[in-house]
């Protein structure tokens, strides 16, 4: 029969691994420093343009993060439309997210680093870059 100490060890093991295993996939500073090294600066400055023209949509696009990051993490799928051809109903159209603003924003962003760097930077890193 095995000790509470063996249990409690073999338990402390599993939450470290389990610690260690999930700090691969996390944010960071400069991640497309070589891949598109102007994409932050990029993102940056078309939010300092665009946000003086309409204040309140800095608090959208968070809510926007927000909502992406909150039913299987910060993947972008929030950004996806429906289709009639999807068997299943996208993120966008769900209850919570329809009074979502700031799509057109992401866009715009989108265009603008698509321009710079075409496939590198995910919508997941825009959406949180933009938020940032």
């Amino acid at each position: 029969m095995a000790k509470f100490g063996d249990l409690s060890n073999f338990l402390v093991l599993c939450i470290l691994l389990g610690i260690e295993g999930s700090s691969y996939g996390q944010l960071q500073l400069n991640f497309y420093a070589k891949s598109c090294p102007q994409a932050e600066k990029i993102i940056q400055e078309y939010a300092q343009k665009q946000i003086p023209n309409a204040p309140s949509l800095a608090a959208a696009l968070l809510r926007l993060h927000f909502h992406d990051c909150f039913v299987r993490g910060c993947d972008g799928s929030v950004l996806l439309n429906f289709t009639p051809s999807t068997k299943n109903q996208t993120e966008k159209v769900a209850v919570p997210n329809q009074t979502l603003r700031g799509f057109s924003f992401i866009d715009g962003v989108k265009k603008a680093v698509e321009a710079e760097c075409p496939g590198v930077v995910s919508c997941a890193d825009i959406v949180a870059l933009v938020a940032r």
